[in-house]
């Protein structure tokens, strides 16, 4: 069957959520938004390509930062609400310059950082 992205359940603004994986450790990287043409862009040039709610733009990852992420495998969830990309990560997926989004952790009511900004 080909893969249609109008096939996905997008919200109201017309956006799925869509997680950053590392295809070679499985870390969680981070999560944004993507629409269908988004979608569709970053089948076709193998960067993965969000859209930012703040700018009403396309957002190609890496593209100022050199921070890139190349897709591996998008994979859809049963729901086709959500979706997962498997990634290939040059430095820091987060704008803090860590290496994921998910550094803070809550252990007994308080949060804990797991891991510092990269340095650069």
């Amino acid at each position: 069957m080909k893969f249609d992205p109008a096939s996905l359940i997008y919200n109201d603004a017309g956006l799925i959520p869509a997680i950053a994986q590392d295809d070679a450790t499985g870390e969680v990287l981070m999560m944004a938004w993507m629409n269908a043409a988004a979608i569709a862009q970053t089948l076709e040039t193998g960067r993965v390509t969000y859209w930012s709610r703040s700018r009403q733009s396309f957002w190609i990852k890496g593209e100022s930062s050199g921070h890139v992420q190349e897709l591996v495998d998008l994979r859809l969830d049963c729901d086709r609400d959500c979706l997962l990309l498997r990634v290939r990560q040059t430095g820091p997926a987060c704008h803090t310059n860590r290496r994921s989004c998910f550094y803070t952790s809550v252990q007994d009511g308080v949060e804990v950082e797991l891991m510092a900004p990269m340095p650069g």
